[in-house]
């Protein structure tokens, strides 16, 4: 009986017959689980890249509007082109979940003197006194799919803020 088992595992063990499905159920989870985190973390980067862009528009927006001159309420306009790039808010969100409440719109961020040193240079170009910064911030919590979930991450806060010297109009 021993002589006989001993050939059967013998024989067992050089018979390379089905050693492609071994190591395919072995290597195949991995590589399934390696492409589910490239596609999670390109969507996440594309979040980013959004929220990104959705901010320095509002920035830009704020650090050349003038409310006064303009009647505008300039803050929640910058919101809205934020969140929709659309003035009234009324266009396609720039990311599922993200909205204009969620965006700060600072108009009086940084308010910095102009000085001039010993060599009669400027720190900063202007014909006022004063050089005023306008920031636009958010933060937003992205799930995405359950591969975070799977890996016990949960969900990722993307924050981001961009900052704009003022001009008006």
């Amino acid at each position: 009986m021993n002589g006989f088992l001993a050939k059967l595992l013998d024989r067992f063990r050089r018979d390379e017959h089905g050693a492609i499905m071994v190591e395919m159920t072995i290597i195949t989870p991995m590589l399934l689980t390696l492409a589910a985190g490239v596609f999670e973390f390109g969507n996440l980067i594309e979040k980013k890249l959004l929220i990104e862009a959705g901010l320095r528009d509002a920035a830009r927006y704020v650090a050349r509007c003038n409310q006064s001159f303009s009647g505008v309420d300039c803050s929640a306009v910058a919101k809205n082109i934020a969140a929709t790039a659309t003035t009234d808010g009324t266009g396609i969100v720039r990311v599922s979940g993200w909205a204009a409440t969620s965006v700060t719109v600072q108009p009086t961020y940084l308010t910095v003197p102009v000085t001039v040193d010993g060599s009669g240079n400027q720190n900063y170009r202007s014909s006022t006194a004063n050089v005023y910064t306008v920031r636009v911030s958010t933060s937003f919590t992205y799930t995405g799919t359950s591969l975070l979930s799977y890996l016990g991450l949960g969900p990722i806060t993307l924050s981001g803020a961009q900052e704009e010297r003022y001009i008006g109009w």
